[in-house]
């Protein structure tokens, strides 16, 4: 799913798989598109923990400062406009995302947020969250010190190690992701890490005994969550680069546009109006 919402924008990616997943891939999103997990990798019903790190460590040996790592169930994007949700033609959301962060000196992880966190018909939203976690479309600083763990919530636990330690974490309202909830499709962890039966308060404990400073378990809505205390961050600063460049061209080229295909909402991209 995620594949064909970035093919939608124009977006270059990297599928990442199993060995034995290969030749389905190959031929779903072409051979050159993958990027095959060693033959003695093995999950060990730990869920994407394992292979998230050794993304991490891909993108360490190729040199880059940053790497994006997304569920597979991101079904597209979005830009937040005066409070509607519309759907993105390009990847200027992408760009400019990078180029926020890239603008501070101690950001660990940004990212998108997820759309029906962002109701249209509630009160405006700030184009951003300091200091949250952030969820699947994770932009990530590949100098911090951290990596992926344990089995559950390991976005939550690894965001708040980082903010412990001074590290601010952004999540972008002004750009979205639709994403599909967890459990609503067949594959991935749903198979593994989530084929336990309804154990959302073992998920809500293993959090609170990483963090029992700031994690506890909560009932809510009819079933156990885990409830964090994101307040005792407020003191982290986002530090301005001193070499910093704001660009020219604040929207990045995104105008707003009317759609001619049949979409559920509108699309803007880098068509002139």
């Amino acid at each position: 799913m995620t594949a064909c919402a970035l093919d939608a924008i124009g977006i270059p990616y990297h599928v990442v798989v199993e060995p034995a997943q290969r030749d389905l891939y190959a031929r779903a999103v072409g051979e050159a598109r993958l990027l095959v997990l060693p033959h003695d990798y093995s999950r060990h019903n730990t869920g994407s923990i394992p292979a998230r790190n050794w993304i991490w460590k891909h993108s360490l040996e190729n040199g880059h400062d940053r790497h994006w790592v997304i569920d597979d169930n991101v079904k597209g994007f979005l830009r937040l406009h005066r409070n509607r949700r519309i759907a993105v033609g390009d990847g200027a959301i992408f760009r400019a995302a990078e180029d926020f962060t890239d603008r501070y000196e101690n950001v660990a992880f940004s990212g998108f947020n997820y759309m029906y966190f962002v109701n249209e018909r509630t009160s405006r939203f700030p184009p951003f969250y300091l200091n949250t976690r952030i969820y699947s479309m994770i932009l990530v600083n590949n100098s911090i010190p951290y990596r992926w763990r344990g089995r559950y919530n390991e976005d939550t636990d690894i965001c708040l190690r980082a903010l412990k330690d001074g590290w601010c974490t952004v999540l972008f309202n002004a750009f979205l992701g639709d994403k599909r909830p967890t459990l609503s499709m067949t594959g991935g962890n749903t198979s593994t890490v989530y084929a336990v039966g309804d154990d959302r308060l073992e998920f809500a404990k293993s959090l609170e005994r990483q963090h029992p400073d700031v994690a506890k378990v909560v009932w809510r809505y009819g079933r156990w969550h885990h409830q964090v205390d994101y307040s005792k961050f407020k003191n982290n600063r986002l530090k301005l680069r001193p070499d910093v460049s704001m660009p020219s061209d604040p929207e990045y080229g995104m105008r707003l546009v009317k759609s001619q295909r049949k979409t559920r909402y509108p699309t803007a991209s880098n068509e002139e109006e």
